[in-house]
């Protein structure tokens, strides 16, 4: 049973990562990202989930310092975008993130997504922060099967984190089971599908049953697949609601019914076919 908020996941190198965060994109600079972030660390998150595109590292940052948490108590994922892929240009992204957050180094940080052609080397220049002691940990965003494949093939430090799409719609099934085999942990981006599954019948009849919300059905549908969770929010109640999922468990039944909807349907881009 996954108890509270603090719950962790262990990397492979060790490194303790909580199961359920905040995600911040799409959140604006400034008060909304700050108040959000705020909302979240008083709510008792210790996950916060941002990067370089998102244009809000700043604001992050500004929260993390008025929230008043000691900054070793919390974990801050950013990620390297595609345009500054590529081994220096990775390293000089990772600086003008870490300055904008006003941090000393994060927790985990992650290739945005596999830029063909640059990702080996930008892999490189993560594994090189690692090395330093830069950050804590290391990993990558959208990268499906065989872009693993071909980065293990040259890698020296395996990825911890693989952040991907993952709702009841696409469950990765297939991506989950590789991952695993090579110790690598999943988390969802977009966890309650961009919002189009919370008024999906089928969930809506399993979360009445529980006498919880859609979405609290869904992060603890993730959760119980040992899947990392960082649902966006920018109102503290929805904050507060979403973490509210430690009371209740899902029956094997309830799970094999959410497991049931995958039709593989994205709501972001595939990996494969992307052009930013």
């Amino acid at each position: 049973m996954i108890r509270s908020l603090q719950d962790t996941t262990t990397l492979h190198n060790g490194i303790k990562m909580p199961k359920f965060g905040l995600g911040v994109w799409q959140v604006k600079d400034g008060d909304e990202v700050v108040n959000s972030v705020k909302y979240a660390i008083k709510a008792g998150y210790k996950s916060i989930d941002t990067a370089a595109i998102y244009k809000n590292e700043d604001g992050v940052g500004k929260a993390i310092k008025e929230a008043g948490v000691p900054r070793e108590e919390l974990f801050i994922t950013t990620k390297v975008w595609n345009a500054d892929q590529g081994y220096d240009s990775t390293l000089a992204a990772y600086e003008s993130s870490i300055k904008l957050l006003d941090v000393d180094y994060v927790d985990l940080y992650l290739i945005h997504w596999p830029v063909a052609g640059k990702y080996k080397d930008t892999w490189k220049a993560l594994e090189k922060l690692y090395n330093d002691g830069k950050v804590r940990a290391i990993g990558v965003s959208n990268f499906h099967q065989h872009h693993l494949e071909d980065l293990l093939a040259n890698a020296e430090i395996a990825p911890m984190v693989n952040q991907i799409e993952l709702h009841p719609l696409l469950s990765q099934v297939e991506l989950r089971t590789f991952c695993e085999s090579k110790g690598i942990k999943v988390e969802a981006w977009s966890p309650l599908g961009s919002g189009k599954l919370l008024d999906n019948p089928v969930i809506k009849e399993v979360a009445d049953k529980y006498n919880k919300t859609v979405a609290q059905v869904i992060l603890r549908w993730d959760l119980q697949h040992d899947i990392i969770t960082i649902p966006k929010s920018t109102k503290e109640h929805r904050i507060i609601e979403n973490a509210a999922i430690f009371d209740f468990e899902l029956s094997a039944d309830d799970m094999a019914i959410i497991d049931g909807l995958n039709k593989n349907e994205r709501t972001g881009s595939d990996p494969d076919n992307f052009n930013f």
